[in-house]
């Protein structure tokens, strides 16, 4: 037997244990009751049947003479009323309760007086209504009776009181008490025990038939099927299974298509890290050879060209893989902006001044407007800096000789917005959206110049360090500006 069929087997029994026990306790409380409605029931009927013996007695006889029990004449008709009637035991009362003549043996009376008061009380109420009395031989145990007045010459001079559940009586009703106990107790244990075996069946193939849905829709998407959702149940446990598994199915999907992008990022990161790695290299090494295998035959001006190249070819591939520390750094986390207040309008123009030379010599024009008494900003002072010459890196690659390089600072009302321009070859719509990702260039700005890709992703990232956005609009052959904000205090 497999594990998962005991367990079902488990669940079965469990269900049918629970539904078995309360349907007993069910049982056990409806007997109670049916017992004590049967005994009122009895109790009700006897009144009705038997409650107009004392009145019969006291008007077709005279149990009283001169205010005394008329022995004589009472006892044999109580007595034959008795024999008669076992259950009735007749007492004859004067006025205060008191009993005065009676047709049991002596020994069985327990007590001589009756509370007057509930014959005042079973006289005047209503048939339906009538209190319990004391019986005189089962003290402290209310009795139903039947009683009448006596007159005698017109005066009240005692009461006739029949006790009409006798000790004979409850003998009886104590042996069909436990009869009904008995035959109730047997019928509710087996009913029970059908009723719950049947609702346990019941209970246990529903239950099972949804987990086994449930089940099935797992394996769907443990074998593959990512798009395996498990349908319905929006209440109660098996709702809250469904939302959860569907939401960690969600979750699972989106980490594995993370997982994928991220995989195929390495795969593209890794091949353009050595295309661009391997050209400066490549330059470096054969000009490097060239030296090597030519010294004697070179002219001063030649070695001196080709040490230009080496000495740039390395710069490039230094400034390549500073680009690439910095931008792990900052996919990593591991830089925070230490932030301090300065003046933006130094910093912009300070890094302007460092592209003049190179500006000159690709003859483009350098453009630099901030208006007085601009508020200081807040913000990290060489982060700020390195997006400031990352975006002019950027202008410089694509800006013809001729066009312009513009730096504007303007004041706002959260800070002061920094705008980058140039007249280059532009972007189309289509790739706006992808210059700030990793590697990714727009065709006609890749034919125009070479690079890694990474620096506007690099001024991203340093920018939501800094909880702001960079933005960017741009005319295709005309223009592209870059625009953010570095806010201040």
């Amino acid at each position: 037997m497999s594990v998962r069929t005991i367990k079902g087997n488990l669940l079965f029994w469990k269900i049918t244990i629970v539904f078995t026990a309360l349907l007993i306790m069910l049982g056990v409380v409806f007997v109670g009751i049916a017992s004590n409605f049967s005994r009122t029931y009895y109790t009700s009927a006897q009144q009705e049947l038997n409650g107009d013996i004392a009145q019969h007695l006291a008007s077709f006889t005279q149990p009283f003479k001169n205010g005394q029990p008329d022995t004589s004449v009472t006892h044999d008709i109580i007595h034959s009323t008795m024999v008669a009637n076992p259950i009735v035991e007749v007492y004859l009362l004067d006025t205060a309760g008191n009993i005065k003549d009676y047709v049991v043996p002596d020994k069985t009376v327990q007590i001589h007086r009756v509370n007057i008061k509930k014959v005042h009380q079973w006289l005047a109420a209503d048939r339906m209504q009538r209190p319990m009395g004391d019986n005189p031989k089962q003290p402290g145990e209310p009795s139903i009776f039947s009683a009448a007045p006596v007159y005698e010459k017109g005066k009240l001079v005692g009461y006739v009181y029949a006790v009409l559940a006798s000790e004979k009586q409850k003998a009886i009703l104590q042996s069909l008490d436990n009869n009904l106990y008995l035959r109730l107790a047997s019928y509710m244990f087996y009913a029970a025990l059908i009723v719950a075996f049947i609702v346990g069946v019941v209970t246990f193939f529903l239950i099972t038939d949804s987990i086994c849905r449930i089940a099935g829709v797992v394996k769907r998407f443990k074998e593959g099927d990512y798009t395996a959702r498990i349908e319905g149940y929006v209440k109660g446990n098996l709702g809250m299974l469904t939302s959860t598994f569907n939401e960690m199915a969600d979750v699972i999907v989106d980490n594995i298509e993370r997982i994928s992008a991220t995989d195929k990022f390495r795969q593209e990161l890794i091949a353009n890290i050595s295309h661009d790695l391997r050209t400066p290299l490549s330059i470096m090494q054969g000009y490097v050879e060239t030296l090597m295998m030519k010294k004697n035959e070179l002219t001063d001006t030649d070695t001196e060209k080709y040490l230009t190249i080496v000495y740039d070819s390395n710069r490039k591939l230094s400034v390549l893989v500073e680009q690439l520390f910095q931008y792990a750094k900052l996919e990593a986390n591991l830089i925070t902006p230490d932030k301090e207040l300065f003046q933006i309008a130094e910093l912009a123009a300070d890094v302007m001044m460092a592209y003049q030379l190179q500006a000159k010599d690709k003859q483009i024009r350098l453009v630099f407007y901030a208006p007085d008494n601009l508020p200081l900003v807040f913000a990290d002072i060489s982060l700020t800096e390195r997006v400031l010459q990352n975006l002019l890196d950027n202008a410089f690659k694509f800006t013809s000789a001729g066009g312009t390089i513009a730096i504007h600072l303007t004041e706002t009302n959260a800070g002061v917005k920094i705008t980058v321009s140039d007249t280059g070859v532009g972007i189309s719509s289509e790739d706006l959206a992808n210059i700030f990702e990793r590697y990714k260039q727009s065709q006609p700005r890749f034919e125009t110049a070479k690079g890694m890709g990474i620096g506007l992703a690099i001024v991203k990232k340093i920018l939501e360090l800094h909880q702001t956005v960079i933005t960017v609009a741009s005319e295709p052959g005309k223009s592209t500006t870059f625009n953010f904000e570095l806010q201040t205090i």
